[in-house]
């Protein structure tokens, strides 16, 4: 499912209109963006959490040269499925 299906179907779930949909959808992608720029985990009960991590600098090699090249470190996310969720998927 993609970004405008799901505004798609919950637009049909909850009678609200298209736009409106999309402009919650929009607000928590921003927030739940800046909550894990500084550094926060964002929860949600039940479906799962999304962690912040950094991925440290590592060795690697370009595969067209074979040349090897640093990786930089970076900020990645980790999802961890919820309780609920797992046994949704596991019925």
């Amino acid at each position: 499912m993609n970004k405008s299906k799901l505004i798609e179907q919950i637009a049909t779930d909850t009678g609200l209109t298209k736009t409106d949909v999309k402009a919650v959808i929009n607000s928590f992608i921003d927030n739940a963006t800046e909550a894990l720029q500084d550094g926060d985990q964002v929860v949600f009960q039940g479906f799962g959490t999304f962690l912040p991590w950094q991925q440290t600098e590592r060795p690697a090699r370009n595969p067209q040269t074979g040349e090897p090249v640093m990786i930089k470190p970076r900020t990645s996310v980790k999802f961890r499925a919820g309780s609920d969720l797992l046994k949704a998927l596991n019925k």
